[in-house]
């Protein structure tokens, strides 16, 4: 049985980038060999059941030698698996790709080639450089600043090279920038030319160092520039002071760490991607089923006498339609009764399970939606509540205290996640992000023997609300921002204005 290689661009960095068959060849890997500039963002959306296997290079470190690798991947398809050889930009842009697929043709594999964005066009786009540009560079040239060291001699032709009306982009060559500036002005190109190198392109650690053939190589050297990193020669160079973009928002390189729920923590990592941020995932708690699942099924057969069904979580909204489905119904159940949401991403998860909310409250808290409730029902209303186990009373008081009949039935309970490399994480950020007052506790919990507030020095603290605010004050924290609009959008609007001020 044959199986097949994907040879598989991952694009220069963000995984926004990622191209959508890229994506939907990481979901059915069954074997992944994978490069070292790829994020983890984009491996993860490989399956839990593929085998990962590390083969990158970086500078005088392999992880394993190249007839290695296409030794693996004709080993692993010809024993009928699909193989993903992911590699960072695009495969056939000094990737090495067209060798791996001489070397599968020549075993008689199968393969396909996914191209990606390569670095050559995203790192300058990124940095506010365009490559081409009608009265500066009709035409550009990528080059690599890494020859095969076997050559005897460079085949690199310095005259065509230097050429001041094309853009001359080079990959690999931070190291030898030098003799290259050397080469170019040697060959007729003006001293003067702009160049910048941009390190990190497309992530949240980029930055670029800009100068001209005359002193870039010592600007770069001055400056500690790494690889990857991509240096851009050339008239063009000089417009990344009117355009620069991805890298001048208030939010631009800062870490910060996500302590909601994982699998909740997606769109907020994905918005902070887009602001520059840089997301650090580190669960602070985890949801799961309350001690007794089946409690809540008597209600469940009685939805009928509620006047009002109130959710204050997207979780509580899965949990009510999962055990409906377990039950064999579905939202037909909830009959005439009115439906409230505490905020528009609980609207939103409802509408999923086609049910649109009746109410919600102009401030996502629990007291507002107890003063909506009351304001739109009777003395004597049935109101159901499905919510966290460990919520907070604010809400049955109020309702109850109004003279309505509340049944509080717990959907699901917080936990504290476990994550080993939490205090880590927490090191590594710039800003700490609290969604609800669990994840203070989680914080906390998860620390252990480390101080919290200690660790927690130095470091911009931000929260969804007033309620999660005051749990983080009386843990000891200082909280540096609330967010007026208690979403994860509010708290990335209101970071972005607190470090914009500063």
């Amino acid at each position: 049985m044959s199986g097949r290689v994907h040879l598989v661009g991952a694009g220069p960095g963000d995984p926004g980038l990622l191209t959508l068959r890229a994506a939907e060849l990481l979901r059915v890997a069954d074997v992944l060999l994978y490069d070292a500039l790829v994020e983890d963002a984009i491996l993860a959306l490989a399956s839990p059941k593929c085998e990962r296997i590390f083969v990158g290079k970086r500078r005088g470190a392999h992880a394993m030698p190249q007839d290695e690798i296409e030794r693996l991947m004709i080993e692993k398809a010809r024993a009928g698996q699909r193989v993903v050889r992911l590699k960072g930009g695009d495969p056939f842009v000094f990737g090495r790709g067209g060798e791996e697929a001489q070397a599968l043709r020549e075993a008689g594999v199968a393969f396909d080639v996914v191209p990606g964005i390569s670095s050559a066009v995203a790192a300058p786009a990124y940095a506010g450089i365009p490559v081409t540009h009608r009265e500066l560079a009709a035409s550009f040239t990528v080059v690599t600043g890494h020859e095969d060291p076997a050559k005897t001699a460079s085949a690199l032709d310095w005259t065509k090279l230097a050429d001041p009306k094309r853009t001359l982009v080079l990959l690999m060559a931070t190291a030898t920038l030098g003799e290259i500036a050397e080469q170019l002005i040697a060959h007729g190109l003006d001293a003067a030319t702009p160049v910048a190198v941009v390190q990190d392109g497309t992530r949240p650690s980029q930055r670029t160092v800009s100068g001209t053939l005359s002193t870039i190589a010592a600007e770069v050297a001055s400056a500690n520039v790494g690889s990857p990193a991509v240096v851009v020669v050339g008239a063009v160079a000089r417009l990344r002071d009117t355009l620069r973009w991805f890298d001048a928002g208030a939010l631009f390189g800062k870490r910060v760490l996500i302590t909601r729920a994982g699998h909740q923590s997606e769109g907020f990592a994905r918005a902070l991607l887009e602001r520059g941020a840089e997301p650090i995932s580190a669960p602070a708690i985890a949801i799961e089923p309350p001690d007794d699942p089946r409690a809540g099924d008597e209600t469940l057969d009685d939805l009928e006498s509620f006047r009002w069904i109130v959710f204050t979580s997207r979780n509580g909204v899965d949990a009510f339609f999962e055990r409906l489905a377990a039950r064999g119904a579905d939202a037909r159940a909830i009959g005439a009764a009115l439906i409230a949401a505490i905020g528009e991403r609980t609207a939103e998860r409802l509408e999923h399970y086609g049910i649109r909310a009746d109410l919600i409250p102009a401030m996502y808290v629990s007291e507002r939606v107890a003063d909506a409730v009351i304001a739109r029902s009777n003395a004597g209303d049935r109101v159901l509540l499905y919510r966290a186990s460990d919520a907070r009373d604010a809400l049955p008081r109020a309702l109850e205290a109004a003279r309505r009949h509340v049944t509080d039935v717990a959907a699901y309970k917080t936990v504290v996640a476990h994550d080993p490399d939490f205090a880590g994480k927490v090191e590594r950020a710039d800003v700490l992000t609290f969604t609800s007052a669990s994840t203070v506790r989680g914080f906390v919990a998860l620390l252990g023997s480390n101080d919290p507030v200690e660790a927690a020095r130095g470091k911009c603290i931000a929260c969804i609300g007033p309620i999660t605010a005051e749990a983080a004050g009386a843990a000891g924290f200082h909280v540096d921002v609330v967010a007026s609009v208690y979403t994860t959008a509010g708290i990335l609007d209101a970071l972005e204005a607190h470090f914009a001020r500063r």
